[in-house]
């Protein structure tokens, strides 16, 4: 009787320690899968966010280069430099870069278009013989806006209907060659051509362009001065060249200025880096 009760008993206990063993087993292995859980979902986090970053950047590098810094005597136009030492040059310059940051411009679209227009742009220009920084003039006239002047310009270059048709564009109300970005790349080198040879400066070049030819001659012969950054003009002009040095500035160095330079425009900027490389070593040889 005894031993059938402890035989009875041990028995019991065995199926009770079964189950803890059990229990105790399926505790630890869902402790072991939660910590693994716990572990992965940093790391999973951390590589959508990755993926995230790359997928939103794609379209959007910045330059890993390192830019060296600028100073007044590196700012040139069409190899014009500053007039160094003249404070009030110096002012009017860092307030015109000031405006070009991003922080008060916002806009990368500028690098897309430098990266769509400048291969069109800069043969046409090397072609008449013009400097090749005019060609951020367009995105000065027409890339930070659109449409039709107040006064009639339209088109990338900007120009008046009668001076359009001067240098053989049509403009009528059929067609706008003005919006044509090769027809009219032409007729603005050629408009500039001819101003180089009325003013034999590049600054000055570009404000008659701005202002028109007659009135810039008119201004020179009053006030008895052809240094563009010593004459007092009206203040659309008088910061024409400032905003094209500023453009200039943005392009080429556009992270000190705020600004990602898309992938497109450094894929542009890295294979005429390597042609003027295989200029320099054929001319070399």
């Amino acid at each position: 009787m005894f031993a059938n009760v402890l035989k009875l008993l041990t028995k019991k206990r065995r199926k009770m320690i079964k189950k803890h063993i059990i229990t105790l087993t399926v505790i630890i292995t869902l402790l072991v899968i939660a910590k693994v859980f716990a572990y992965n979902m940093p790391q999973a986090a951390e590589s959508l966010l990755k993926e995230e970053k790359t997928t939103r950047n794609n379209d959007t590098l910045v330059s890993e280069i390192e830019e060296p810094a600028q100073t007044m005597a590196d700012l040139k136009f069409a190899e014009e430099g500053l007039p160094l030492g003249d404070a009030i040059v110096e002012r009017k310059m860092e307030k015109a870069l000031a405006k070009f940051s991003y922080s008060n411009l916002q806009t990368n679209r500028l690098h897309n278009k430098a990266a769509e227009w400048f291969p069109v742009i800069e043969p046409i220009l090397a072609a008449y013989g013009i400097p090749e920084d005019f060609k951020y003039m367009p995105l000065v006239e027409s890339g930070l806006k659109s449409g039709v002047s107040p006064k009639g310009a339209a088109g990338f270059w900007q120009f008046m209907p009668a001076t359009a048709r001067g240098y053989g564009l049509k403009v009528n109300s059929k067609v706008d060659e003005r919006n044509n970005l090769r027809k009219s790349t032409v007729a603005a080198a050629k408009y500039i051509k001819e101003l180089y040879g009325i003013f034999d400066n590049w600054a000055l070049v570009a404000a008659a362009y701005n202002v028109g030819d007659n009135h810039m001659r008119k201004q020179i012969n009053r006030q008895k001065q052809d240094n563009y950054f010593k004459m007092k003009l009206n203040s659309e002009t008088a910061s024409y060249v400032y905003k094209l040095i500023s453009m200039k500035q943005i392009m080429e160095y556009p992270n000190q200025y705020g600004y990602k330079a898309p992938r497109a425009f450094l894929a542009y900027n890295a294979e005429k880096a390597a042609a003027n490389e295989a200029n320099k070593a054929e001319q070399a040889e």
